[in-house]
């Protein structure tokens, strides 16, 4: 990786740094803190995507003017008949949503923005669908006793203990886990940062 931040990641995720640090892109992490709530009427797609360009602009409002690095922005989603489930709020709220989960195929959306010193924005969205095989209840509660669902969308997280659910995947599977590498680095090419290049 190069020594020379490339990139600002507007996010706390690790696991977003994991994904920015496997495909060698060096960057600046810092969390931003925006309302994420889906407005009335609004589909998972433009909930999705809207979150992850207003990540993106917050970290740009944090920076001066003088840092032309672009920053990136990511949120993901799951889906299940239409529904939005986020990170839950209690054991309960999350017991019950593995338990929505539970035998069936649900949709994770996941969007990545990119915002220049210019105001210059792009976003990309990947969509796969996840199928989870049938849980039984002291399974659900021991993978609540891990502490891995509560700060995940649907209460899961595919990159570890949750992936023993995931029966089968069609789609991006780290978009799954949080940032789809195909698409941040076509987003990335657009601003000038090429994967094999990034050494100065």
């Amino acid at each position: 990786m190069s020594a020379k931040p490339l990139i600002h990641l507007a996010s706390a995720s690790p696991r977003r740094g994991e994904l920015l640090k496997q495909i060698g892109v060096s960057f600046n992490q810092f969390p931003v803190d925006i309302t994420e709530v889906c407005r009335t009427g609004e589909v998972a797609e433009v909930f999705c995507l809207r979150l992850a360009l207003e990540k993106a602009r917050a970290g740009r409002a944090r920076l001066p003017s003088s840092d032309s690095r672009p920053v990136l922005g990511s949120d993901t989603v799951v889906v299940l008949n239409e529904h939005v489930l986020g990170k839950p709020a209690d054991r309960e709220d999350a017991l019950a949503m593995l338990r929505q989960l539970s035998g069936h195929t649900h949709e994770v959306y996941t969007a990545v923005a990119l915002v220049g010193v210019d105001e210059r924005a792009e976003s990309r969205l990947s969509v796969s669908h996840v199928t989870f095989r049938a849980l039984d209840e002291e399974e659900i509660a021991a993978y609540w006793a891990t502490g891995e669902p509560l700060d995940k969308a649907g209460a899961y997280g595919i990159q570890g203990f949750g992936a023993v659910f995931v029966e089968r995947l069609e789609g991006s599977y780290s978009g799954v886990m949080g940032l789809p590498l195909f698409e941040t680095a076509e987003l990335l090419g657009h601003f000038g940062i090429e994967i094999f290049k990034t050494e100065e």
